[in-house]
């Protein structure tokens, strides 16, 4: 299991084999090939979203122009606040980002 920082959670989030497995089966061209970049996005994000559909979601966004000619990587990650646990549930590549709630946004 991998672990990264988080600025915006103050922790860390965990990649588990399995959610990886999960990334890699349905997002072949985030994984393996940019690896590295889901570990920028949850240190310095473009932008945090709180998910409609349950409040201890969060959509983490960054735009990279390296990435497919420009694309944002999303990672999204479900936190247990009680135990302070986070953990990726899937990421992905976006052309633009949409839904749920800006909490915060890079200037």
């Amino acid at each position: 299991m991998d672990r990264f920082h988080c600025s915006y959670l103050n922790g860390y989030v965990e990649l588990t084999p399995e959610r990886e497995s999960h990334i890699t089966e349905r997002h072949p061209d985030l994984l393996p090939d940019y690896r590295d970049k889901i570990r920028a996005v949850l240190a310095d994000p473009d932008e945090v979203r709180l998910s409609e559909r349950s409040g201890s979601t969060h959509t983490f966004a960054r735009w990279f122009d390296d990435v497919r000619n420009g694309k944002h990587i999303v990672v999204v990650v479900v936190s247990d606040f009680y135990s302070e646990r986070h953990w990726i549930i899937t990421a992905y590549i976006a052309r633009r980002l949409s839904g749920g709630t800006v909490e915060w946004k890079r200037n």
